[in-house]
């Protein structure tokens, strides 16, 4: 008998059966099974091959494999089982399709479990396998295995995972084992190590499956090693990705953005990395569009495995210069990402210019340097350098895509706080010129201020004033516009502008509220009205008098304020609330209060009570309970009071804080009389200010004095209606003289003609004293003049 060819198609049973299950083909050996010739078979239906007119279960839809046992009729009439292997196929160039349905033959070919082929092939498998017995003691490894872990078979057969090696992975393979063992599950891990005579880690994927006999009892482990380095970095660069786009850009400083790209790629990426970058000019405020060498960089981060990162040459801050031959300059003018090493001489020239650079190449083995340009909205920003010395490997070009990639997200990112800076301290600087610089001296109040930008949302529109008003009286003003930005300081600055306006034709609380709520309904008419510029603010206005010690107040949507009477707790102010400014329409309520000399009244911004997403109402408790603080400083109590509400990193929302504590005038300091509507008396009111004068010890002034309140009184008795009042009031710097009438009309400057009899009276006011003015009381009007007093005789 002659030997059977290995590659006879004879030893495999194969039949084609198109789709109405019609025999197409019908090979040697399936005539070898079943006996039957092609002839006799192909073109006849398939099912005439069943035994006893059995059927077959179809695959279901979309299925392409189908397997199982089938009853067959053999051509001597006999049946035989038979294992079938069916597959669907189409044809490349379309049409319908068939299935091919196989079996082996196999009288030939020797138990798997006998197989000298199979012995021989497990031993030569190009995929290490090592096995392990119940005691996880060692029995045997193929080739690969021996190979990999540089011991020869022979040798090591008997020992533990733990006597091949003494690394910590050891001791953790051995206890998966173990669970393998207890559990006859299965088992993956990982780890990244250098196997024997290797010069780089690669990653490795340990697989531990049960070996159990015919009853299932589990006998020991079989063990796979699979290097999966490639799988690995392609997993790593995926997490720095994620990373980076998580860790990078948490806020809108350009420092601390610089400093997360270098953490987040060390040692991910590089074993040192900085981040350098250019200046901004001038006249732009944005980095040079056209580079040439040498290139100026500033430091603004870097990162080493190295504790203190003893590499670096350049502190953060440090300007440095690059000649053409260093990788940053090179990368920065060409525009694209420059990979230099040691090796190939690409350092040399650069190093041979920069000798402190050469000794700590020298010093700590740097070997291979990557430059990636910061570029962002087409412009460059600078370089970020990634610098290799304990990792052996060079940069491959999947290391320079990842650090592009990651370097375009932290660009975009370096560049908007860039943006952002420059918008904000434009804005701050608009804002400081907009606020008081110094609050000004008066003699109502002692006051102290505060104003604090957001941290995070930008400058808004938070401000504070304090007016010095006619009579000694003054006007503290705190509003806060609604929105951040350029915009909103702007427009704090119209709002505050118009209130020094409104303030200055003494309009009281009420009425100033409503005429600023029709400024702000115009400018948001002006914005356009579509939401999107809609112009909206809170404003509290107070007016005290240290005469009458009475203060009065009204708000539009403002917190209330906190008084701190003398001695006292401090409490809220009960004062009505009011609509917002640029509702329109609504009214506004006043409230009037007497208060004690020394009384505390602190004005502020909702930034200060809601700081850190704190509730409002929780917020003003916290407030009185930190102005309880007993002290003489104003300034003192601002810095207490924001330390204490405010959370270390600053608030959300800018602040604004004003503390003004009030001050009484004695009566010794005003005098008042009730003038006749008589001109014939006008001289002995002259006679009785003089006098009372001398007896403030204020003669210097006196003359000045008798001539303003002469012209005062004359007009008043002439053009108002009576009752008509004189009152002087003084300080240590001002004499004041007021008179008031019931007539509503107030007096206008005019300028006189040469032969005009009258009209040069408040001429000579204007003339005489320091300001002059009238305001509308609701009995009638004042007309009030100020002197300067250069000291008391």
């Amino acid at each position: 008998m002659s030997p059977v060819n290995p590659y006879d198609d004879a030893v495999t049973a194969r039949a084609v059966i198109d789709d109405t299950g019609t025999l197409l083909e019908w090979n040697d050996g399936a005539r070898r099974l079943l006996g039957h010739a092609p002839e006799d078979v192909v073109g006849r239906p398939a099912a005439e091959l069943l035994a006893d007119g059995g059927k077959v279960t179809p695959p279901g839809p979309g299925e392409e494999r189908w397997s199982g046992t089938l009853t067959l009729r053999h051509r001597a009439g006999h049946t035989v089982p038979v294992w079938v292997l069916a597959h669907r196929r189409q044809p490349d160039g379309g049409g319908p399709g068939d299935w091919l349905a196989v079996t082996p033959l196999g009288s030939d070919v020797p138990d798997q479990r006998h197989d000298p082929l199979i012995a021989v092939a497990l031993t030569q498998s190009p995929c290490a396998t090592m096995i392990f017995d119940e005691q996880l003691r060692l029995r045997g490894m193929n080739d690969a295995m021996a190979e990999l872990i540089g011991l020869p078979a022979t040798r090591v057969r008997g020992l533990r995972a733990t006597d091949l090696g003494v690394r910590p992975q050891n001791r953790e393979f051995e206890q998966h084992m173990r669970h393998v063992l207890t559990t006859g599950g299965r088992r993956e891990m990982e780890s990244y190590l250098k196997a024997s005579g290797e010069r780089e880690a690669h990653a490795w994927l340990a697989r531990l499956a049960p070996v159990t006999d015919g009853q299932g009892q589990v006998l020991g482990v079989c063990v796979t090693a699979h290097d999966f380095t490639e799988q690995y970095l392609a997993r790593e660069r995926l997490q720095l990705v994620n990373e980076a786009s998580v860790r990078i850009g948490t806020t809108l400083d350009v420092a601390r953005t610089a400093q997360e790209l270098a953490d987040v790629c060390v040692p991910a990426l590089a074993d040192f990395v900085s981040v350098d970058l250019l200046d901004a000019q001038e006249d732009s405020g944005e980095p040079a569009g056209r580079l040439t060498a040498p290139v100026g960089l500033r430091r603004a981060a870097h990162r080493s495995v190295n504790p203190g990162s003893p590499e670096a040459v350049a502190k953060p801050g440090q300007l440095d210069v690059y000649p053409a031959a260093s990788p940053q300059a090179s990368s920065l003018i060409a525009g694209h990402t420059v990979v230099a090493t040691l090796a190939s001489g690409d350092l040399e020239q650069w190093l041979a210019w920069d000798k402190v650079r050469y000794q700590r190449v020298k010093e700590y083995g740097i070997h291979s340097t990557m430059s990636v340009p910061l570029q962002a909205r087409g412009m460059t920003l600078g370089v970020a350098v990634f610098t290799r010395f304990r990792r052996s490997a060079e940069f491959t070009h999947d290391d320079v895509l990842l650090a592009e990639e990651v370097t375009a997200r932290a660009a975009v990112c370096i560049d908007n706080a860039r943006r952002y800076s420059r918008e904000r301290e434009t804005t701050l600087t608009l804002q400081r010129s907009l606020l008081p610089r110094v609050l000004p001296r008066t003699p109502a109040v002692d006051a102290a201020s505060r104003y604090l930008p957001a941290t995070r949302s930008g400058v808004g529109g938070d401000w504070f004033d304090v007016i010095p008003l006619s009579g000694m009286r003054v006007a503290m003003v705190v509003g806060d516009v609604v929105g951040y930005g350029i915009q909103a300081s702007a427009t704090m600055g119209r709002l505050r502008t118009a209130v020094r306006t409104l303030a200055d034709i003494d309009l009281t609380p009420d009425e100033l509220l409503t005429h600023l709520d029709d400024l702000v309904v115009r400018l948001s008419a002006e914005s356009g009205g579509d939401g999107a510029g809609e112009v909206g603010a809170s404003c509290l206005y107070a007016v005290y008098d240290p005469v009458s010690r009475r203060c009065t107040m009204a708000r539009a949507d403002h917190p209330a304020p906190v008084m701190i009477p003398p001695g006292g707790r401090p409490r809220l102010v009960d004062l009505p609330e009011g609509p917002p400014l640029g509702v329109g329409g609504l009214p506004f309520e006043s409230a009037e209060f007497e208060l004690r000399e020394g009384t505390v009244l602190s004005f502020y911004t909702d930034g200060l009570i809601e700081a850190g997403e704190r509730d409002a109402g929780v917020g003003r408790g916290l407030l009185c309970d930190t102005l309880s603080v007993s002290s003489d400083s104003l300034d003192e109590i601002c810095d207490h009071v924001l330390h204490a509400l405010l959370p270390p990193g600053g608030s959300a929302d800018d602040v604004a804080l004003l503390l003004a504590r009030t001050r009484g005038l004695p009566a010794s300091q005003v005098a008042t009389w009730d003038i006749p509507a008589d001109p014939a008396l006008v001289a002995p009111i002259r006679k009785q200010v003089v006098d009372q004068l001398a007896g403030w010890r204020l003669d210097e002034a006196a003359f000045i004095a008798e001539l303003v309140v002469s012209e005062l009184v004359t007009n008043a008795i002439r053009y108002g209606a009576p009752p008509i009042r004189l009152r002087l009031i003084h300080d240590a710097s001002t004499l004041i003289c007021e008179v008031s009438d019931a007539n509503h009309t107030a007096p206008h400057l005019r300028r006189a003609k040469t032969w005009d009899e009258g009209g040069r009276g408040l001429l000579l006011v204007a003339q005489l004293t320091q300001r002059w003015g009238s305001r509308h009381t609701t009995e009638g009007k004042t007309i009030w003049a100020e002197l300067e007093l250069f000291g008391e005789g």
